[in-house]
């Protein structure tokens, strides 16, 4: 792992703080709740069948995992990441995980029926690391099976890729070339997190001066999920998410989430 100084109040992935400040932050955040509400209108036009096999690529502490098993209790449900101190809360919660990487998941071709993979592309080795993840999702899944992808955008201002900490963000179209190279059929592909993700620009700069790189952990902060304010945000998330799953394309967005379907 890179050895230059990390602020206390921005972990960095596969860290233990990284874990633990993920956990929180997708208990209390409504950044977090507008995305699951993203997520779910999403995989609600995928039409998924009652009952299947779900693979959540890069689980971390299985957030995702559960939330999805609440919603499709009929589905089997496991769960991929590099990283064990994720993967120790993953287990401690009772869910199904496997110490692997998106590189080469350890599953037999047509083994899911849906993959999900949550900001996980973007910190895959920049020579060729999201293109070998993405040919391993068409693997595994079952012809017409669905993936699932959230990832960065690149914004305002742009950034450039981090190779010392092998960190990405994508243009809509360069995500959209990668995902139709790996042999999927793109049912949406769109920008999300407009205009609230313009709050993260001052936040950024600030990390910026203290370390001149363009990955700097996670620089959210938990807070309680509640009150006027709080829900107000998230139903705008939902909005735009909304708007993205409908075919609209935002102009601008800090996040992109692509529907596909394996061939």
């Amino acid at each position: 792992m890179p050895s230059s100084e990390t602020p206390p109040s921005a972990p960095r992935i596969f860290t233990p703080e990284y874990y633990a400040r993920m956990r929180e932050l997708e208990s209390q955040s409504w950044w977090n709740a507008g995305m699951r509400d993203t997520a779910k209108m999403l995989l609600a036009r995928a039409a998924l069948p009652s009952s299947g096999a779900m693979l959540d690529a890069g689980c971390g502490s299985g957030q995702t995992m559960s939330w999805f098993q609440g919603d499709h209790p009929s589905w089997s449900v496991t769960g991929i990441d590099v990283a064990p101190e994720g993967l120790a809360a993953a287990r401690a919660a009772g869910l199904l995980v496997e110490q692997a990487s998106v590189l080469e998941i350890p599953f037999d071709r047509r083994s899911f029926d849906l993959v999900v993979t949550l900001d996980v592309l973007q910190h895959l080795p920049l020579d060729g690391g999201d293109a070998t993840a993405l040919a391993e999702f068409a693997r595994i899944l079952r012809p017409g099976g669905k993936l699932l992808v959230r990832t960065n955008a690149q914004a305002m201002p742009r950034v450039e890729d981090d190779r010392e900490y092998s960190f990405r963000k994508y243009e809509p179209r360069q995500l959209r070339e990668r995902i139709a190279a790996a042999g999927f059929e793109i049912i949406v592909l769109g920008r999300a997190n407009a205009v609230l993700g313009l709050a993260e620009i001052p936040r950024e700069a600030r990390a910026r001066r203290r370390q001149a790189a363009e990955y700097h952990g996670i620089l959210a902060e938990p807070h309680e999920n509640a009150g006027l304010i709080q829900a107000l945000c998230r139903r705008w998330l939902a909005l735009e998410g909304w708007a993205m799953a409908a075919g609209w394309q935002l102009p601008f967005g800090r996040t992109i989430f692509a529907l596909c379907r394996a061939k």
